[in-house]
């Protein structure tokens, strides 16, 4: 396995009406690293949001779609999320505050 630092676990975090109705019951989503395991993801969620603490990790992949173009078919990226709740006590995650 590569050697990744925390800062390169998580890619980005996912925006769709699903995953802000999880933000009630503090469970946040992001795309991560697809080599990446669940305390790999824990512990770069602790290091990069100041107060939180994260009770729960769960991973799924998601394959890539099958694309046309003419006569060429193709599929797009793998790509890998993990949706982490916190604990109750824990401090919200402040990029997902103004959405």
């Amino acid at each position: 396995m590569a050697n990744i630092q925390y800062y390169d676990v998580i890619l980005k975090p996912v925006v769709t009406e699903k995953s802000m109705n999880l933000m009630a019951e503090k469970k946040y989503t992001f795309y991560v690293h697809p080599e990446a395991n669940k305390t790999m993801i824990k512990e770069a969620v602790e290091k990069m949001f100041e107060g939180t603490k994260v009770a729960k990790v769960n991973t799924l992949n998601e394959p890539g779609k099958k694309k046309r173009r003419g006569y060429v078919i193709g599929r797009t990226a793998k790509r890998k999320k993990a949706i982490v709740q916190l604990t109750q006590d824990s401090k919200d995650i402040e990029i997902f505050a103004g959405l």
